[in-house]
């Protein structure tokens, strides 16, 4: 195998199909129709990531201006380091034209085709692309990134990954167990970063790390009337029982776990080049970046209420886990009317088949929490500021109809969160618990860190469940969720009646630690 066909295999999570674009036609990604994040760049919110370090791992790299010839011309991307693996890159080597347009996704400082956020402190590390190349080495390269920035870096976008058939495991799935998957899941806990893993699209593709816990994996979007609002069909998805049969664990997660947690925009993506020249891609691999320069804007904003003291606001709010509920919770699944029962929402998102939210079995069976497709439904970053400026509510006092938390609740135990005001009937509730799935370095030396060599012990997963609760205690019949294999749980229903309601965390089942540190998010719509 040549070194260009290694990089192509390998170095893609996604199709990239870049053709030059003549005419730009095209509304953005990150507009309205997209994310709805140019909106954050203007007043009053200001927001462009400033001062917030994240992260790229792929198998090759971004060209940064005054190291690679390749951009001598080309300013839009200012990067503020990159590596090859754990080392400085070397000049003019290993740049690579997806991983420039992937941070053009997160970074980009052109005006005609500007990133998520602009102003975002890239760190950007190339694998490598050689046989010789494999888990052990990316997850070097993910700790390198991880611990950059003072150890502060809050997400890092992994646009590519591993096939099944380089796996050492004898008759490798995707069941959790593969290295760089539990790398990932370390690395979140430890490092507190929250990964953006490009989905598989299938067909032989590089499913590891999908079959991450703690991590969010990123489906692509197509536009319909120039608004991203459908799932592409190149995305791979079980439509039927025999489909998820013959994907199990080689293209999709083994047993009933889902492998999507978010939608976002990848479809046609107009982009730069290193050389300037601009181009138009599609693929997961582009819709991963979205996510993470979504965290970018979201922790610029936190950052700024925690320099200002603000009330209802904690440290809480850099946790991985606090981001991963708000950016799930605040998606766009059902087209609100207008009258704010559908919770504002922008657009109804539909799958490969047509269908909406409301003919899945996401919406239909408590104990799967996320479509198929589209996961929670599709990102919207002026929704995730919303969600995420509510603040911070911790069940001590009764809650605002918009919030989130950061906690912990103890095995065999529970958490209420009462909501402050009643609930309007037939309005929608959006509920969202995450937690971490544990899993530990076997550290021969004690130094804290990964090396080549050492592997990692899944402790497993503890069980939470997720309730809507009436106010004479009772359980509503179709607002909870209570999967046995997730480390989410999300409620999407109608109240059934005006009344008093409150959320309840549960700690069903014990598998590692006896307390368990949980984020939660909720958006309902109160009476009046």
């Amino acid at each position: 195998m040549t070194k260009k066909q290694t990089w192509i295999i390998f170095g893609l999570s996604a199709a990239c199909l870049t053709t030059p674009v003549l005419a730009l036609t095209f509304s953005s990604s990150i507009d309205s129709w997209g994310i709805d994040a140019l909106k954050l760049h203007k007043a009053p919110y200001n927001l462009t990531g400033r001062k917030i370090a994240i992260g790229q791992v792929e198998i090759g790299r971004p060209g940064k201006f005054g190291v690679d010839k390749a951009v001598s011309n080309n300013h839009a991307l200012s990067l503020v380091a990159v590596f090859l693996r754990n080392t400085p890159a070397k000049s003019n080597s290993g740049v690579d034209p997806h991983a420039h347009n992937v941070a053009g996704v997160m970074v980009s400082k052109d005006k005609a085709f500007p990133g998520v956020a602009p102003n975002a402190r890239l760190y950007s590390a190339a694998v490598g692309a050689t046989k010789s190349q494999g888990q052990p080495e990316e997850c070097l390269t993910a700790q390198h990134i991880a611990t950059q920035n003072g150890g502060d870096v809050r997400a890092i976008n992994f646009s590519f990954g591993e096939p099944l058939n380089r796996d050492p495991r004898p008759d490798a799935v995707l069941d959790g167990n593969a290295l760089l998957t539990m790398c990932v899941d370390w690395s979140s806990r430890v490092h507190d970063v929250l990964y953006a893993i490009a989905g598989n699209q299938g067909k032989g593709g590089i499913p590891i790390p999908t079959d991450n816990y703690n991590a969010m994996n990123v489906a692509f979007s197509s536009r319909r009337e120039q608004v991203f609002n459908k799932v592409d069909v190149s995305n791979l998805a079980a439509a039927n029982e025999g489909a998820a049969a013959r994907l199990a664990g080689k293209e999709i997660n083994l047993g009933a776990r889902r492998s999507v947690n978010i939608l976002s925009p990848g479809s046609n993506i107009r982009m730069l080049n290193p050389d300037g020249k601009v181009n138009k891609v599609t693929g997961t691999s582009f819709a991963a970046p979205h996510l993470t320069g979504t965290v970018a804007l979201l922790q610029e904003f936190g950052d700024r209420e925690l320099k200002n003291k603000r009330n209802n606001w904690s440290s809480a709010s850099r946790r991985h886990e606090v981001m991963k509920a708000i950016l799930l919770n605040s998606t766009d699944k059902l087209k609100d009317k207008g009258d704010g029962l559908r919770l504002g929402m922008t657009r109804t998102i539909i799958d490969k088949q047509n269908l909406d939210w409301l003919a899945s079995d996401a919406y239909q069976n408590p104990k799967i929490p996320l479509h198929a497709q589209m996961g929670a439904g599709h990102l919207n970053a002026s929704r995730a500021l919303q969600q995420f400026s509510a603040g911070q509510w911790q069940p001590n006092q009764a809650v605002a109809a918009l919030g989130w938390d950061y906690n912990t609740v103890t095995a065999n135990a529970f958490v209420d969160y009462v909501l402050a005001k009643p609930l309007k009937a037939n309005s929608f509730v959006a509920v969202t618990l995450t937690w971490d799935r544990l899993v530990e370095l076997e550290d021969k030396n004690n130094n804290q860190m990964y090396e080549e060599g050492e592997n990692f012990r899944d402790r497993g997963l503890n069980n939470l469940d997720l309730y809507l609760v009436q106010e004479n205690g009772s359980t509503v019949a179709n607002c909870a969720s209570i999967s046995e294999v997730d480390s989410i749980e999300h409620v999407f229903c109608p109240v059934p009646a005006s009344g008093s309601y409150k959320i309840r965390v549960q700690y069903k089942q014990q598998a590692n630690e006896p307390k368990q540190a949980y984020a939660l998010a909720w958006w309902t719509a109160p009476v009046n």
